[in-house]
């Protein structure tokens, strides 16, 4: 090898250059040379979906842009990290390997092991630094939001003026699916990825679109356009936590002086600036879960309810309710209509992910993990420690949750009372009227003639009711909370892994709480 040595920055999920502290460190050290990988074990996993890639490449392509402005350069490789980093280092003297430390899904972790190895056996120096609030290694929860807010509060890193780099190395250029064997997207109204999006995004829902915040995150409909619409960024890095935490706080201190000062000011903002902090915390809390118990992204967080539903998942008839889940046509419109969108958007606002993951596990009584993948690979934002532990959480395995069975012809009137979500996903009952809409299997005969939506033809009949389905998962549950042990595990699960906000003396009640 001949050259400068050159301190490498992996760039993984944390595409770009503002706050980015392995690319400053770097930077200040030497030479600096930028690499992404396009990983096979990643792109191939069950919960990657071709719109991953598409958003993933605009995201490559903000990202090099910026860097060649500053006199740096991206290259991109293809294949399995060990092997990539190894044939660059034949070539590249590389003084130092920098990177953010990653909580992923058992892909990544075990990727991360063989590069440690790997890092070691040349004798190259591997520098991890956080740009979250997830604490590797934690022993105790207690302190933990305190850790965060330190963390958080830390000054924002700028990015390096200038970059020295190494010129003449070569790369693959943007690889779209038709190069990996993917299928080409079927998500036409997925969000655009890159820096420059992400920072007009998080701009206006903190100047305009976040004023009802509170309200309009329960709608898919007043949701679309009221929820900060930020995870996708967080997820890929095209912003950081700390970016958007620290941003969200001058918002704060600006409305607070207009209001000291009698100036024009909609108090329907601070509620909503304090809902969604709370949720950059939330965001880190459960990504946390995931770093200190990887195998939750697999097994139930609760040993108790292990063999609960596994028996029945594996029957045909399982399958069956599966596939009407995923099609959306489950012939519950409010269900259906989520799961229709999430597949052309990649987007749900949060409380109808709750409603369909809640579907699946209490009515149809399908075991969390297929489900969870599925749902995973059609989310843009799909982060694997919120995922998975929201997923647990919804389906009732945690131990130490409230069990929220949601009844969908509720959330219906609640939340689309007009049916404008409805008719827009599911163009059968375009001419249904509102009264029936949220429960169009119970129109009369006469009453399905005239709108020319005939049910069990034109729109299925519900794969199961609803009061029946709801009374077998409570005694399901009822029977759990009876056995030997069961109150000890959620004991075990809480001190391991629950909110300090309240002090964790006992485990709390196993109470299912139904919202009809």
């Amino acid at each position: 090898m001949k050259g400068t040595p050159v301190n490498l920055v992996w760039f993984k999920r944390d595409l770009r250059l503002e706050d980015h502290e392995p690319l400053a460190e770097a930077a200040a050290d030497g030479p600096v040379l930028g690499l992404f990988i396009y990983e096979p074990e990643l792109y191939c996993a069950g919960e990657f979906d071709p719109s991953h890639l598409i958003f993933l490449n605009q995201c490559l392509d903000d990202l090099g842009r910026a860097l060649a402005a500053r006199g740096g350069v991206l290259v991109l490789r293809h294949g399995e990290a060990v092997e990539v980093l190894d044939r660059l280092a034949e070539g590249v003297p590389v003084k130092a390997l920098f990177s953010h430390a990653e909580t992923g899904n058992m892909i990544t972790y075990r990727r991360d092991v063989r590069v440690t190895a790997w890092a070691a056996q040349r004798g190259i120096r591997w520098q991890q630094f956080r740009q979250d609030g997830v604490i590797r290694s934690l022993r105790s929860r207690d302190g933990w939001s305190a850790r965060w807010a330190e963390r958080m509060n830390r000054s924002a890193l700028v990015p390096p003026e200038r970059m020295a780099v190494p010129r003449g190395i070569p790369g693959v250029g943007l690889l779209g699916p038709e190069d990996l064997g993917l299928p080409p997207s079927a998500k036409p109204e997925a969000q655009r990825g890159g820096m420059n999006e992400a920072g007009a995004v998080m701009c206006s829902f903190l100047q305009e679109r976040g004023v009802n915040y509170r309200a309009d995150m329960s709608s898919p409909v007043e949701g679309w356009e009221g929820c900060s619409r930020l995870s996708p960024y967080l997820a890929f890095g095209c912003l950081s936590m700390r970016t958007i935490h620290q941003a969200a706080g001058r918002r704060v201190a600006e409305l607070r002086a207009l209001v000291r000062s009698g100036g024009p000011v909609d108090r329907r903002w601070l509620g909503s600036l304090s809902s969604f902090g709370a949720r950059l915390r939330w965001h880190c809390h459960f990504m946390q879960k995931l770093e200190d118990e990887p195998r939750i992204e697999f097994e139930n967080f609760s040993r108790a309810f292990d063999g609960m539903r596994e028996e029945f998942s594996a029957t045909l008839e399982a399958q069956e309710r599966f596939r009407r889940w995923q099609e959306g046509t489950t012939g519950y419109p409010m269900v259906d209509a989520c799961m229709r969108a999430v597949r052309a958007t990649g987007w749900l606002n949060f409380r109808m992910r709750a409603m369909v993951a809640s579907f699946a596990a209490y009515h149809l009584w399908l075991h969390w993990r297929e489900p969870a993948v599925y749902l995973g690979r059609h989310f843009l934002d799909f982060e694997p420690g919120i995922h998975f532990s929201q997923f647990q959480m919804q389906s009732g395995t945690t131990g130490i949750n409230t069990l929220r069975i949601y009844s969908p012809a509720k959330q219906a009137l609640d939340q689309d009372p007009k049916g404008v979500f409805i008719r827009r996903w599911i163009p059968e009952l375009a001419n249904v009227p509102e009264s029936w809409l949220s429960q169009p299997h119970l129109m009369p005969w006469e009453m399905q003639n005239r709108c020319g939506c005939f049910i069990g033809k034109d729109y299925p009949a519900p794969v199961v009711d609803h009061q029946s389905a709801v009374a077998l998962a409570r005694e399901r549950f009822a029977a759990v909370r009876k056995r030997p042990g069961t109150r000890a595990e959620a004991k075990r699960v809480l001190t391991k892994h629950g909110s300090r906000k309240r002090p964790a003396k006992r485990a709390r009640p196993l109470v299912t709480a139904t919202l009809l």
